[in-house]
């Protein structure tokens, strides 16, 4: 989660860039809610996107993590963007969506039980090779 708190920090820092850029005045009064619905698109954007195109982010792909939706196909933009909505409120709301999984009988999320997608962990191929040789004895 780190992993992937910082990426996304970066991301958001370059986006608030440019939204700095662009709307100079920083004393307006539509400044700061307008940057904080930016900043959430954004964020939504770069989510969605991943999720989407492949199901991994660059942190779940070094921990071989993969979201799909609960029949094991990928997940759609309309799945994708319900578990972001779900996940961003269930954040909101003192963590509620994330302590779920604790009590939750298949250890999933509140917002991936809502958006009807799950988290799998994935083999990559150099560790089946691996393993292949380990029965082999070579």
């Amino acid at each position: 989660m780190l992993y992937e708190f910082l990426i996304l920090i970066a991301v958001l820092f370059i986006a608030s860039f440019v939204f700095h850029l662009v709307f100079r005045d920083t004393s307006s009064l539509f400044f700061r809610p307008g940057l904080q619905l930016y900043l959430l698109v954004i964020a939504g954007m770069y989510f969605t996107w991943f999720w989407t195109h492949g199901g991994q982010t660059l942190p779940m792909q070094t921990w071989k993590l993969r979201v799909v939706s609960a029949s094991g196909d990928r997940v759609y933009l309309k799945q994708a963007l319900a578990r972001y909505l779900f996940a961003v409120i269930g954040i909101f709301f003192f963590g509620g969506g994330i302590v779920w999984a604790l009590f939750d009988r298949d250890r999933q999320f509140l917002h991936d039980r809502l958006a009807g997608t799950r988290i799998v962990r994935i083999e990559g191929k150099a560790e089946r090779i691996s393993d292949e040789r380990d029965t082999t004895g070579t």
